[in-house]
């Protein structure tokens, strides 16, 4: 998790964020830090994040947008291939959505009652517990 201002775009939050995550490791040890799979919107489809993926052997599925696919279709044969793109398991990125919109919810996580960040996270980690424990 990672708190940003209001203002900002998610797209330019994915480095960041992909530099935060610990996937859990059954037997113990030390948790690896690159996730089999990524699945994101269109906001996500940059050069950069696309780049960032590719160098860290990252699988993805994240749609190309309309602007995008034209631009490249028009460079020709200097626009690259198309990107890789598997609408089942892109259907499964409802998930993530339905998640944020139950954490939203909360008039807290709504309405951001907290002031500093440090609180917020908190009651975002509280919240997303209680939603994991109800099932």
């Amino acid at each position: 998790m990672l708190i940003t201002p209001g203002q900002w775009g998610d797209a330019p939050q994915l480095i960041p964020v992909m530099e935060r995550i610990r996937v859990g490791r059954l037997g113990g040890g030390r948790p690896p830090t690159r996730p089999d799979h990524l699945g994101g919107d269109k906001a996500y489809s940059s050069r950069r994040n696309r780049r960032y993926l590719h160098r860290r052997q990252i699988k993805h599925t994240i749609p190309e947008p309309g602007n995008q696919r034209a631009n490249r279709k028009r460079r020709g044969s200097r626009g690259g291939r198309p990107t890789g793109f598997d609408k089942t398991i892109y259907k499964r990125r409802n998930v993530v959505e339905r998640t944020i919109n139950a954490l939203k919810h909360f008039r807290a996580v709504a309405t951001r009652f907290d002031k500093r960040a440090y609180a917020f996270s908190g009651t975002v980690t509280v919240i997303a517990i209680r939603l994991r424990l109800r099932g």
